[in-house]
């Protein structure tokens, strides 16, 4: 099954990242992939790309703008960089780029096939049939630009592309998923959670029945003839959101002959837009969580953090980000639904929360690359206080009143970006 789990609209943004951001996003990147792949296994890795949410949150904890749509790009090539060097032992590869990289995306999954013996022609339908829905049968005003296929060895596949509007100056990135995606670790990832926010459409409820036995197979349909039935589609109800219940978790019955094809298009609560103000708000961020990440590293008991104390030079202020890399790796969906948060951690490109904290960044990298090294030798002693940094902060969060002082906050980490190593796309 092919299905699209969710979109993000950000605000068009210009601009490249500079070298030594670009580096540290590489490696910070690859470790946050490595440990759930250590700790999940690689579908993990695909369920957590396919959520815009957790995307979005992955690129703020990696330092760039927390809202624009160089996150996309930008978190997608330091991926490829970092991923694909240890493509052989994390089973994961990623393929395609921007521009005149997402026209190599075919050549580089075939390659991939007939190296592992997985079906490459199926493969690269799925790829193209995914952009040319976005791209030419639903026509919502954006030009697609990018198209990244990430791929496991066992043949299972996110899509994560990205269109501009150049009126609206605007982007929209899509998420592409290979199968129905059941959660995170603790969390139903396809049930809703939260407000009702519109139109839903859950296949994996149990009153779904008869819209799944009115789904075939997209392996028995010719992308063409998909195509041309979705075009047909666009002004009748389907596309107009009314087939769907604004008061349910399901749609109703999708047994029209509208419809002959598994292309499941959704609207949920994962979906995002991220607004157009360029300097993060307090309205942005969940208060009372980044108030807990905050007591967890500068007021909690941390003898149970002994391992991660012992690291030489470990501040507070590290073990903030690491708090916030830790939530990355281990929370569950509920998590992520406010992403300017994770910008908390080192900071963005543009200054904004706050200069990215290079010095900062770079314990973060080094203590969870030697977590990740002493794992794989059976030594678990760190990446297990990683573990109980994320616990320890949705215990506070739940059992005390941590909110943060934002404006104090802010204030505190510009009066100590000169010391923590601050830097922005501007220096």
């Amino acid at each position: 099954m092919i299905k699209r789990s969710g979109y993000a609209d950000l605000p068009l943004h210009t601009g490249t990242v500079p070298k030594w951001l670009a580096d540290r996003m590489m490696l910070l990147g690859t470790q946050i992939i490595e440990s759930i792949v250590l700790n999940y296994g690689k579908k993990e890795v695909l369920v957590r790309l396919s959520d815009p949410l957790w995307f979005q949150s992955l690129g703020c904890v990696l330092g760039m703008d927390w809202h624009s749509s160089g996150i996309t790009t930008s978190v997608m090539y330091a991926l490829k960089r970092g991923i694909n060097r240890h493509a052989r032992e994390l089973g994961l590869c990623v393929c395609g780029g921007r521009g005149k990289y997402s026209r190599k995306t075919p050549e580089e999954i075939l390659f991939l096939a007939n190296a592992t013996g997985m079906d490459g022609d199926k493969l690269v339908k799925d790829s193209k049939l995914a952009a040319k829905v976005d791209g030419t049968a639903i026509q919502d005003g954006f030009q697609l630009y990018q198209h990244n296929f990430i791929l496991s060895d066992e043949g299972d596949w996110t899509i994560v592309q990205q269109g501009m509007n150049t009126t609206s100056r605007t982007a929209r990135r899509y998420h592409w998923s290979s199968e129905n995606l059941k959660s995170f670790v603790e969390e139903p990832h396809s049930g809703v959670t939260g407000e009702n926010q519109g139109l839903i459409l859950n296949l994996t409820d149990y009153n779904a029945k008869k819209t799944r036995s009115s789904i075939l197979s997209i392996t028995q349909e010719n992308p063409d003839k998909i195509i041309k039935e979705v075009q047909k589609m666009g002004n009748n109800d389907f596309i107009q959101g009314s087939l769907f219940s604004e008061e349910s978790n399901i749609s109703t019955s999708l047994s029209q002959n509208n419809i002959n094809q598994n292309i499941i298009l959704l609207k949920n609560d994962r979906n995002i837009s991220m607004p157009s103000h360029h300097e993060i708000r307090a309205e942005d961020v969940d208060l009372k969580r980044l108030g807990a990440v905050l007591a967890t590293a500068y007021e909690s008991n941390h003898s149970n953090f002994e391992s991660l104390l012992l690291t030489p030079g470990l501040g507070p202020r590290t073990l903030q980000s690491l708090t916030l890399v830790s939530e990355v790796i281990y929370g569950t969906p509920s998590r992520f639904k406010d992403p300017a948060r994770f910008s908390f951690a080192h900071g963005g490109k543009d200054g904004h929360p706050f200069p990215v904290a290079t010095k900062i960044y770079d314990e973060s990298i080094r203590i969870l690359g030697d977590s990740i090294e002493k794992s794989k030798m059976g030594y678990n002693e760190k990446s297990e206080c990683l573990r109980k940094l994320e616990k320890t902060a949705r215990f506070v969060e739940a059992n005390c009143n941590p909110e943060a002082d934002f404006d104090a906050l802010i204030k505190h980490e510009r009066e100590h970006s000169k010391e923590w190593g601050g830097r922005t796309c501007h220096d």
